[in-house]
Parts: structure tokens; sequence; C-alpha cells
């Protein structure tokens, strides 16, 4: 069933879409909806169908079946021009100069040549990079060749960012200064969508994200709504290590060897701590955490999926 954006017009929009390569089904059924002006991220791990469900949003391939709307467009390459799409195999021309590899850029979306190349300037002397202009590509490291493909994504200022596994092979510093510019593009108004097989950078960034396992969506929704799929964590550490306390505990309640882990039970904290009191626990800490979106993703798309994510990005 399509997931409705929570107010607001859509994006981008996707309705059961199948797609078969050979006796392989990549996608089998994925529909979401990309709220505009937001940050989206697309989880799943290699072969998951996260490249595939791209590219058929944007049109650069059709779907066996199911429908797809691109900003309003019904034919998602109609809308071509306003979308910046990054795709995760890297294409540059080795020889060509920085300034005019981000102007070549501008120019196939639509740019006339001499507007790209002022835009050009402009990109690169607002990150402090204009003594990067005449350098050819072939001398730069993997992560600035990345900032300049990223910079030719954004030229002709697009409303719609579309990123495919955008912080791989980068380092930290480079993975930071990509989600500030995430962030920046997003407050300026354009939505931007990425896929990962790394949580940590969608927990950061996205308000809403999709979960694809196996070729399907096993979740579409805001970050809040997934973390809120498991009960807060309690970590008791206590003087006492016995007594009356012990059966406020819930069954559950593991001991890791210096505190008590389990779940907040539901009727809250409070009966416990009376509990705890009373029975001179001696209670030296207590804290109630949110479980993370790695937890959240474990217990959607199963510990096999969790594990998969960490070996590497998405080729389907």
């Amino acid at each position: 069933m399509l997931q409705q954006a929570s107010g607001g017009d859509t994006a981008v929009e996707a309705h059961d879409l199948v797609k078969t390569f050979g006796d392989k089904r990549a996608v089998d059924g994925v529909s979401l909806a990309v709220p505009t002006g937001t940050i989206f991220g697309l989880l799943g791990p290699n072969g998951a169908g996260k490249t595939t469900s791209l590219r058929m949003l944007l049109g650069i391939i059709d779907p066996d079946s199911g429908t797809r709307r691109l900003l309003g467009r019904e034919r998602p390459l109609e809308a071509a021009r306003e979308v910046g799409y990054l795709p995760e195999e890297r294409g540059l021309y080795p020889a060509m100069p920085v300034r005019e590899a981000i102007a070549f850029m501008g120019a196939l979306r639509g740019l006339p040549l001499a507007e790209s190349r002022r835009r050009a300037d402009v990109l690169l002397a607002e990150r402090d990079l204009s003594d990067w202009s005449t350098k050819p590509i072939r001398t730069l490291s993997k992560g600035m060749a990345q900032t300049v493909q990223l910079l030719g994504t954004l030229i002709h200022r697009p409303r719609l960012i579309v990123l495919d596994e955008p912080f791989s092979g980068l380092d930290a510093i480079n993975q930071e200064k990509l989600e500030s510019l995430i962030r920046a593009e997003a407050a300026g108004g354009a939505t931007v969508i990425f896929s990962t097989h790394v949580i940590a950078h969608a927990e950061r960034l996205c308000e809403r994200i999709a979960i694809i396992a196996q070729g399907k969506v096993a979740f579409a929704g805001a970050v809040d709504a997934a973390r809120d799929r498991l009960r807060p964590i309690v970590r008791l550490r206590t003087r006492a290590e016995d007594g009356p306390w012990r059966s406020a505990l819930p069954p559950e309640a593991r001991w890791t060897g210096r505190e008590w882990r389990f779940e907040l039970p539901p009727e809250g904290p409070e009966p416990l701590l009376r509990a705890l009191l009373a029975g001179e626990a001696g209670i030296e800490t207590l804290s109630i955490e949110r479980p993370g979106l790695h937890d959240a993703f474990v217990a959607i798309a199963g510990e096999a999926a969790a594990e998969a994510m960490g070996r590497g990005g998405d080729t389907q």
C-alpha cells in the first residue's frame, strides 16, 4: 500500500513498482512517498533493490509494473532538468579540468555553457576550492573527485537531488562535509533522497526513511516512528546485589556483570523506582535510553539484513 506523506505535497511517489532481471525479482512491489523539502533515506543491504528503485523513480529504467510520479509528472524524464542525480558509478573525464567538468554537467542539464562556467566558479569559491579550477580530474583524490561530481550534480539548482550511496569511499572528514551540504540543500528548499547501507548517516540526516530488504519495503515513514517500535531500554546499577527489589525487575532483565538491562515496563519507571527505594537497592545509576535506528532496523528487517548492511554497498 502507498505510504502517504504526512501533510504537504510529495516530490516523489511510487506504487507497487516491480522489476525483474532474468529470473531474479530485484524490486518486488515497492511503494513510497517522499514529501517535498525533506531528506529521505533508502536503507538496505547489498542487493536489496535500492539502486534499481531509484533508477525506476527517475525514469532511467522502466518498471515491469507499477506507477511512479516525479515532481508532479507521470513521465519522470520530463522532470530531468529539475533533478540532480549522483549515481553510484561515478563518471568524470580524467583529462578535463575541474571547472570545465562541473560546467559540462551543467550544460547537460540545459544551462548555457557560459552560465555553467560562471556557476562553477561560484560553487568552487563558496567552498574555498577555487584553486582546484584548473586541476585535471585525474590528479584528484577519490574524495576530491566525488566533490567535483557532486557540485556538477547541483549546478543547475535542482528541486530534487538523488544521491546513490554518496558516502561510499569517503573518509570521515569528507563524510561530514557531505552531510553539511545535504542539510544546506534541504534548508534551501530542495528535496533530497539518498541511498545508503550505513544506518548512522540516515539517523543523523533523515526525517523519513524506507527500509528495503529483498526487494520489498519493510518500513516507510518517519525515523522516530521506526524507533518507537521498540521500547526504551533501562540501564540500572545498584549497590545491593540482592533484595526484595529484585522482584520489580522484568523477567527478561539481563545482568551484564556491571549493570542490569531491560526494556522499560509498559507502566513506566515510577513503580520500578518505588520498589527500588523501598527495597533499599541503593541506586547508583539509572538511565532510560531510547533505541537507535540500528536497533529498529534489526527489529524490522532482521539480523541477517543488518549483518549484510556492514558488508558493502548496493548493486541492484
